[in-house]
């Protein structure tokens, strides 16, 4: 009998978020989660945890509204480039370029999957930390196997 997710339609004040974490050295599965208002600000700093070496800094917004659909982070890039990122069922993406602004929500942003997609895309010292720290861990991981 196949595996069946709860309908989320008809789960009222709640929504789906897709999402994929490193936790240590291990990926987890993409999984489906139901999340509310309280789960939201948990996974923002779960989110938050994941890229903290590969910015300056990153925080859930206190100057805007975060609900049960949506929260919002401020972050500024490696560049020293400031963004305000939202984070919902569709993902993450860019709705304003300077902390707590949302002045780009109207326009039809790319959602991204993951924190990392998004950082990726608009961050390239983002790239060269994460690419930086992964050859790291092989070289590390190269080591210990030879020696």
């Amino acid at each position: 009998m196949p595996h069946r997710h709860p309908d989320i339609r008809n789960l009222p004040n709640r929504c789906s978020l897709y999402s994929l974490r490193l936790r240590g050295n291990s990926i987890n599965k993409m999984s489906e989660q139901v999340l509310d208002q309280n789960t939201w600000p948990k996974e923002a700093e779960a989110a938050i945890n994941d890229i903290k070496k590969h910015v300056k800094t990153a925080c859930i917004s206190t100057a805007l509204k975060n609900t049960n659909q949506r929260v919002y982070l401020n972050l500024t890039t490696l560049e020293d480039l400031n963004y305000c990122i939202e984070m919902s069922a569709a993902g993450f993406r860019v709705v304003g370029r300077k902390y707590d602004d949302t002045s780009l929500a109207t326009i039809e942003n790319m959602n991204y999957e993951t924190p990392y997609a998004l950082l990726n895309s608009i961050s390239q010292k983002y790239r060269e930390s994460f690419g930086g720290e992964l050859m790291n861990k092989l070289l590390d991981l190269a080591r210990k196997t030879d020696g």
